[in-house]
C-alpha cells in the first residue's frame, strides 16, 4: 500500500519549515555506508529510555521488542515465534500452558531462571488485567516455576488468544538492569547502539569482537520531520512508527512513493468520549456527534492507498458470531444525518443553554491539524464549537484512540473503549463482558459478547473513523522487511544488501 498519487493534502507552512530546518541540520552528516544499519523510530528519547511507561508509543514498543522480549513474540507476518521460551505445550483442554525456557541471561549477566520469569510475568499480567479486565489473561490463576527452566501458566478456564497477548510489548520481561535481548543497548551520542546478545558463529565476516557491522543497529528516536529527512538524504535505511499525524509530511519532503510501506493493520482509530459534563452525558448529543462527521473526506486528507474509513467499532466478525453492528443512521444521506444531529443539539440548547466548547485531544503533527479542521467544520454545522488540546490533556472531552488490536477478538475492541479505560460506557455492556468471562459454554460467551457490542455501539461512547494508519520508509538496499498485520518489524530480521 502506497501513498495515493491522485489527492495530496496541502501541508501548512510550519510543516514545510520544519522539513527545511531538519534538512539543513542533517546536511553535514555522512551517508549510510557499509556499517551498522541505521534506524529511525518516530517518537521521543524517553520512549527508548523508559519504554514501559511510554507504551503504546512505537519507540517504546520497538525498544522492548529489541531488548526485553517476553515468552513469545510476533514475527513480521503476525505469527507466534519462540522468544524467552524455546518451546511450549498446551494441556488440560487449554487451561495449562507449559513453557520451557531457552538458555538466556539478563542484562547484568544473571541467568534467566523460571523463578524470576514467573515473578516478573505475574507482575506484568496483573498490570495488563487492570486495563483489560475481560481479555485473554482474565482467567489466569497462577504462574508457577515447575523446574529451573520450566514455568506453567494455569488458567481457571480455557481462553483463546493467550499466546497473542503474551507476544505483546507490554508482556516484555526485564529486571532493573534490563531484558534478555535479542539486543543490548549502549548509548551513542543521541542514539542507541544495539548489539546482538549472541555472536553469529557462522558469519565469516564477523569481526574480531564477534560482531559484524551488518548485525549492529543504530537506533534514533526523533521527530517525524527529522526522521524523514534523514531517510531522504540516505542517512538511514529505515523509518518506523509512522502514523496518520505525520503522513502529510512525506509529499513535501519528496519521498519516493515506492519507499513508503503501509502495514495492513486492524484496530481502533476514532474519538473516545471522555468528558464528564452534562453535554456529553446526553445520549442524543453523543449520537449527533457521531452521525455529523463526514468520513468520506478523510481519504482526501490522509491519502494512503488501501486505507478505509468506518462507522463501526469492529472491522469484521472475528469471534462476535455475526456481522458487526451498524449505526442506526448508516444508510442515511449525510445531509439528513446532519439535519438530525443539528436538531438534537438545538433541543439541548433549548433545555440547557449554549453548549460549552468541546476539547479534542490529538497528537501533534499536520495530519492531526487536518483532522481537527474537518471535525471543527462538521461539528460547527450542527451547532457545536471545538478546541484542540494536547494528546495528554487531562480535561479532554473527546480523545483520539489510535491503536492496533493486540489480539483478534471482539473483547479487545470492546475492552479498549470500556469502563476500565474511563471512557463513556454502557454499564449493561460492561456487565455482559464480565458475564462472558464466566460463561459456561462457547455459545453463551459469544451471545454475551454480541450483546455487549450492540449496546456499546448504541451508546456512542466511541466514534469510529477508520482503521489505524501505520507506515514505514524502507531503503531499496534493506532486505527482510515485510508488511505486518501487527505493525511489528523485528530489527534482527532485517539486513542491508551488501552487493
Amino acid at each position: 500500500m502506497l501513498i495515493a498519487p491522485s489527492s495530496r493534502p496541502r501541508v501548512h507552512r510550519f510543516a514545510l519549515s520544519v522539513l527545511l530546518a531538519m534538512s539543513a541540520a542533517l546536511g553535514s552528516c555522512s551517508r549510510e555506508g557499509s556499517g551498522p544499519v541505521i534506524v529511525s523510530v518516530i517518537g521521543a528519547r524517553a520512549d527508548l529510555s523508559k519504554p514501559l511507561p511510554n507504551l503504546p508509543n512505537p519507540g517504546a514498543k520497538l525498544m522492548l521488542e529489541s531488548t526485553a522480549q517476553g515468552l513469545v513474540a510476533f514475527d513480521a507476518s503476525g505469527d507466534i515465534l519462540p522468544a524467552l521460551a524455546q518451546r511450549w505445550i498446551v494441556e488440560d483442554d487449554g487451561r495449562s500452558y507449559i513453557f520451557r525456557l531457552r538458555r538466556a541471561f539478563w542484562a547484568d549477566g544473571a541467568r534467566v531462571t523460571a523463578a524470576t520469569v514467573a515473578r516478573l510475568l505475574t507482575a506484568r499480567i496483573e498490570a495488563v488485567r487492570r486495563l483489560d479486565p475481560d481479555g485473554p489473561l482474565d482467567a489466569v490463576e497462577m504462574v508457577v516455576p515447575m523446574t529451573g527452566e520450566v514455568i506453567e501458566i494455569r488458567l481457571a478456564t480455557a481462553r483463546p488468544f493467550v499466546l497473542q497477548m503474551l507476544a505483546q510489548p507490554q508482556m516484555a520481561l526485564l529486571t532493573r538492569k534490563g531484558g534478555a535481548g535479542p539486543y543490548r543497548a549502549v548509548p551513542q551520542g543521541d542514539a542507541l547502539l544495539l548489539t546482538p546478545v549472541d555472536r553469529d558463529n557462522d558469519d565469516e565476516d564477523a569481526e574480531e569482537d564477534g560482531l559484524a557491522p551488518r548485525h549492529v543497529r543504530v537506533l534514533h528516536a526523533e521527530r517525524a520531520a527529522k526522521a524523514i529527512i534523514r531517510f531522504r538524504e540516505g542517512l538511514s535505511a529505515l523509518v518506523l512508527g509512522g502514523r496518520f499525524s505525520d503522513l502529510p509530511l512525506l509529499v513535501p519532503a519528496g519521498i519516493d512513493r515506492d519507499a513508503v510501506r503501509a502495514d495492513p493493520v486492524q484496530g481502533l482509530f476514532g474519538l473516545a468520549v471522555t468528558g464528564q459534563g452534562k453535554l456529553l452525558a446526553d445520549d442524543n448529543v453523543r449520537a449527533a456527534i457521531n452521525m455529523a462527521i463526514d468520513r468520506s473526506q478523510l481519504p482526501t486528507l490522509l491519502p494512503l492507498g488501501g486505507w478505509a474509513t468506518t462507522d463501526r467499532i469492529m472491522p469484521d466478525q472475528l469471534d462476535l458470531g455475526r456481522a458487526p453492528t451498524a449505526p442506526a443512521w448508516a444508510n442515511m444521506p449525510l445531509a439528513d444525518r446532519q439535519a438530525q444531529a443539528m436538531a438534537a443539539v438545538a433541543q439541548w440548547r433549548t433545555d440547557n443553554g449554549a453548549p460549552p466548547p468541546l476539547r479534542i485531544a490529538l497528537p501533534p503533527g499536520p495530519g492531526s491539524t487536518l483532522l481537527f479542521r474537518l471535525l471543527r467544520r462538521d461539528l460547527a454545522m450542527i451547532g457545536l464549537s471545538v478546541s484542540r488540546v494536547g494528546a495528554n490533556a487531562v480535561d479532554a472531552d473527546l480523545r483520539l484512540v489510535d491503536e492496533v488490536a493486540a489480539y483478534d477478538s471482539a473483547l479487545w475492541y470492546l475492552g479498549r473503549i470500556g469502563c476500565a479505560r474511563k471512557i463513556s460506557c454502557n454499564d449493561e455492556a460492561d456487565a455482559q463482558l464480565q458475564a462472558a468471562s464466566l460463561a459456561s459454554s462457547p455459545d453463551d460467551r459469544a451471545a454475551r459478547i454480541a450483546q455487549a457490542e450492540a449496546l456499546t455501539m448504541a451508546h456512542n461512547g466511541f466514534i469510529p473513523l477508520g482503521t489505524p494508519i501505520r507506515w514505514s520508509l524502507v531503503s531499496k538496499r534493506l532486505n527482510g522487511f515485510l508488511l505486518s498485520p501487527r505493525a511489528r518489524h523485528p530489527l534482527n530480521r532485517l539486513f542491508r544488501d551488501t552487493n
